[in-house]
């Protein structure tokens, strides 16, 4: 099944100036073989919320929140909420999964 990535631009704007990481960059995590996803709990009242932590295509650990929507029997709508670098914790959770 073939993923689709989408976000708010203005969102996207305010992440970046908040946390120096592009949705562009925080979508390559995605290719990281090694990615680690589980359920957002805390955040997730309205909408089921997932946070995913791997490589970025610049060699940075980065968690993504988002949200899958299957859009169609053939794509899964991917839309991303925020990005940012790993706390430590988070690094030490994403190289102690390898």
């Amino acid at each position: 099944m073939k993923e689709i990535y989408g976000w708010d631009k203005r969102k996207a704007q305010i992440n970046l100036a908040k946390h120096k990481v592009s949705f562009e960059e925080g979508e390559t995590i995605f290719d990281d073989p090694f990615l680690i996803t589980y359920h957002d709990e805390l955040h997730s009242e309205k909408e089921e919320r997932l946070i995913s932590i791997g490589i970025s295509k610049n060699q940075r650990i980065l968690l993504v929140v988002h949200v899958e929507k299957q859009e169609t029997a053939d794509f899964i709508l991917v839309r991303i909420i925020s990005c940012r670098k790993a706390t430590p914790s988070e690094r030490k959770l994403y190289e102690e999964s390898k």
